[in-house]
């Protein structure tokens, strides 16, 4: 029950569990609530606007009754004067809030992070951890601080680093999105990145194996197969002379591992490297030769399917009964999907002699084949998955036939 009593230190030690409130018997709305552990806080009760509020003036024995009973007195005045103490709190904690996010590092750490994640679950991580290697300097300055002249001199070093265009303009996307994201939340009112322009990409780049380049990456991917049957054969017959138990036999296998089925099903679908690597045997229809990348996995955020040709389908035959995944189609460590095979795909190009040439080139180079085929350039859009017509265009130049034969009709 509720007692009302000017608020000393005698009376706040009197003060049990069961009487629940203390009302100050001088000064309006002052008050202290005892919970049922005994802890007491002391509050001011007010109308602003007319609504009732409470406003929290600290706890017992942090304040003494009398600090408390001073606290009260300024937060009525600045009601008379129509300051409302409660906003003027939010306000205060609000500012202190900002005042620890206004570092690069501190914002991207406390508040950026989580929701860039969240946002971009595919890639949020991994842009965010290549930002902090890029922009080291940034990092402990202030948000404000961080301007035009400054950004050019960070870009004009990229530039001496023989940094392509397009590196450099992924890297201060990134570092854009995390600048106007503060802006959007209050913590700075602008950013400087608005006036630094994107540099200028070649798009047109086009690289394809050439039929003596496919037929020497195709025979170094079986010699890389063989080599690693005949190592674990190898290996085996050591372990069983010394009693241990072998390693599974690969010689019944069509693939001694996932390198050359995932090259063959690049090369012949055209799917970009994270949908190969997040790419489920759900998702794989072998009795009716398609498979499905869906929205989640794709880059234009929409599903598609894309039909087996027979080379692909019997690479994902073979590698459905060599593997013995039951969820991702090439699985890496611990149940999970392959992360990464940069070393395994430097060492085949070597060995094929192919210079100049990345993964995502694979799916250049099946757009290419299907366009000196003949097929047209919306189909090829639809199974590349390219959004709109224009980045496939790219590929036009390959069929001058449709030039030639308009031409032709005049």
């Amino acid at each position: 029950m509720a007692i009302r009593k000017k608020i000393t230190n005698s009376s706040i030690n009197a003060l049990k569990p069961d009487d629940k409130r203390l009302n100050d018997s001088e000064l309006s709305g002052f008050h202290a609530r005892i919970t049922p552990k005994g802890r007491i806080t002391y509050f001011l009760f007010y109308r602003h606007n007319g609504k009732q509020q409470n406003v929290k003036l600290g706890t017992h024995p942090e304040i003494t009754p009398a600090q408390a009973r001073d606290a009260a007195k300024m937060a009525s005045a600045s009601i008379v004067q129509g300051v409302d103490p409660h906003e003027n709190k939010k306000e205060l904690k609000a500012k202190e809030k900002l005042a620890r996010l206004t570092t690069l590092q501190a914002f991207i750490d406390l508040e950026f992070e989580k929701w860039y994640i969240a946002k971009y679950p595919k890639s949020g991580e991994r842009e965010l951890k290549n930002l902090k290697v890029n922009f080291p300097n940034l990092l402990p300055m202030q948000l404000r601080d961080i301007n035009a002249s400054l950004l050019e001199k960070l870009r004009t070093e990229m530039l001496t680093q023989k940094k392509s265009n397009a590196t450099i303009n992924r890297r201060f996307t990134t570092l854009k999105s995390v600048m106007s994201r503060a802006v959007d939340w209050e913590v700075i009112s602008s950013h400087d990145l608005r006036k630094i322009k994107p540099l200028s990409e070649d798009n047109s780049r086009i690289r394809y194996l050439s039929f003596d380049e496919e037929e020497r990456l195709k025979k170094a991917l079986s010699a890389r197969d063989f080599r690693i049957k005949r190592e674990r054969e190898s290996g085996n017959k050591h372990r069983e002379e010394r009693g241990y138990p072998p390693l599974p036999d690969l010689s019944e296998r069509t693939f001694a591992d996932y390198l050359e089925p995932l090259v063959i099903l690049a090369m012949n679908t055209g799917m970009r490297k994270g949908e190969l690597l997040s790419l489920t045997w759900q998702n794989v229809n072998l009795e009716r030769e398609f498979l499905s990348v869906i929205a989640a996995n794709a880059k234009s955020g929409k599903t598609r399917h894309i039909p087996l040709n027979q080379k692909a389908k019997s690479a994902l035959t073979n590698w459905k009964s060599d593997c013995r995944s039951l969820h991702w189609v090439f699985e890496g460590e611990e149940g999970q999907p392959l992360k990464d095979f940069k070393k395994a795909w430097s060492a085949i190009l070597e060995a094929a002699k192919i210079k100049d040439f990345r993964f995502h080139d694979l799916r250049h180079h099946f757009a290419s084949k299907l366009v000196m085929a003949g097929v047209d350039l919306n189909t090829t859009r639809e199974l590349l998955g390219h959004g709109s017509l224009d980045m496939t265009l790219r590929y036009s130049h390959l069929a001058p036939e449709h030039k030639a034969r308009a031409v032709n009709l005049l």
